[in-house]
């Protein structure tokens, strides 16, 4: 018997087709559509498909997301069910990915993939990444791997993934931890395994959290401003471990006291922040003014991070303790 697999679609760039009257590329097409490309899918999994929007993902918002994450938890809570094959676009796509991954109460497999040429395109990677995908999401070796992306035959953990080409079909990497596996036709093969995860109940979201990522020379009054206003939590990309302009620190300080969390991220792609370096701005400054160092967790994740932690998620339990086990 094949397993079930629902397939819950919302757009992106493997759901486009260009548009001779708008002059360019739109989301337009439906699950079905992509589907009617891949014959060898029924061979693979019984599909169950739900439109849930035809949407470019950089026009999604925190609330899509978070009724995503709704949806995928709904979906795999039936028993009948094997996993969930989500299409999204490429631009945010490690987001939504991430944050499903917090709120998936499963070992069932949440596979997120896409395409970065239209489903028009004579070349789309979309209808493989779709195969491939529902492979992931059919395999019983997916089961305890979260939610993850699933994109030109690599299998990447939703943590670590991002996103590093704004075109290629190879955007999708895991700086520093590698994939997860890959799929070699239709074998699923697993390399490792994710053990920073942790799963959260929430009712709602918190998206009052800011992203600040510095620059040479930057004018911290948006920082500022964004502490007087009254922000729920703030995350800093800092300068390579963890460090920032000397003024920086009285600011850390002045959101610490308000009781606005801050997070302290690096700007760079990789690789870890630590305390380390003093001078006014310096990490070690910045920690001593009550920023909590996020370790190699970079900056979109750790504001999603943050916000789910601030929607009552741990509540008692300190923010820094509980990104000490999950961005050591």
């Amino acid at each position: 018997m094949k397993p079930r697999i629902v397939l819950l679609a919302t757009g992106g760039t493997i759901a486009s087709r260009y548009d001779p009257k708008l002059g360019s590329t739109v989301a337009s097409q439906r699950a079905d559509a992509l589907l009617q490309t891949l014959p060898q899918a029924a061979d693979v999994a019984e599909i169950e498909v739900h439109d849930l929007a035809t949407i470019p993902s950089y026009d999604m918002d925190l609330q899509f997301a978070f009724d995503l994450a709704g949806r995928i938890r709904d979906a795999l809570s039936r028993p009948e069910v094997a996993g969930v094959v989500v299409t999204h676009g490429t631009d945010t796509m490690e987001e939504t990915c991430y944050l499903a991954d917090l709120l998936l109460d499963s070992d069932k497999p949440a596979v997120f993939t896409g395409a970065q040429l239209a489903h028009d395109d004579p070349q789309s990677d979309g209808p493989r990444n779709l195969l491939n995908a529902l492979r992931v999401a059919a395999s019983p070796l997916a089961r305890g791997l979260g939610a993850t992306i699933c994109f030109n035959a690599t299998i990447h953990a939703a943590r670590d993934v991002t996103k590093v080409h704004a075109s290629a079909v190879e955007t999708f990497q895991s700086y520093g931890h590698g994939a997860l596996g890959e799929v070699d036709g239709n074998t699923v093969i697993i390399h490792r395994r994710p053990v920073l995860r942790r799963s959260f109940r929430i009712d709602r979201l918190e998206q009052n959290v800011e992203l600040f990522r510095l620059v040479l020379g930057m004018d911290l009054r948006g920082l500022e401003a964004a502490i007087e206003r009254g922000v729920a939590g703030l995350i800093i990309e800092g300068f390579g471990r963890g460090n920032g302009p000397s003024s920086l620190a009285e600011l850390v300080r002045r959101a610490t006291r308000k009781n606005i969390p801050v997070l302290i991220t690096s700007r760079c792609p990789a690789g870890r922040v630590q305390p380390i370096y003093g001078g006014g701005g310096g990490g070690r400054d910045l920690a001593d003014a009550g920023g909590i160092f996020a370790g190699d967790m970079k900056g979109p994740k750790a504001r999603l991070l943050l916000m789910v932690l601030l929607s009552g998620a741990e509540s008692g339990r300190p923010i820094a303790q509980t990104m000490a086990a999950l961005a050591p």
